[in-house]
């Protein structure tokens, strides 16, 4: 994510879509590993990170969205403002 300027710090929604993407890039990672193993033993945990993955996504999907909201009251505001 890019960085903010120095003035301006991070508000809750970006931090989350921040955590939330590594997060979530973590589980893609994990299961590329389990994948690759291909072992008919590691179902449980395929179906584990799978719910994760749905989840973090979720999560992520649900931050952007809150970034737009405040993005979009913020240009609203800035053209009311001119």
């Amino acid at each position: 994510m890019p960085q903010q300027p120095a003035n301006r710090p991070m508000s809750r929604s970006e931090k989350e879509t921040e955590t939330e993407a590594s997060r979530l890039m973590e589980f893609v990672e994990e299961a590329l590993g389990l994948v690759a193993l291909n072992s008919r033993t590691d179902v449980e945990s395929m179906e584990s990170i799978a719910d994760r993955i749905e989840r973090s996504a979720r999560n992520l999907s649900v931050a952007l969205r809150e970034i737009a909201q405040e993005r979009r009251a913020l240009d609203k505001g800035d053209r009311l403002a001119s």
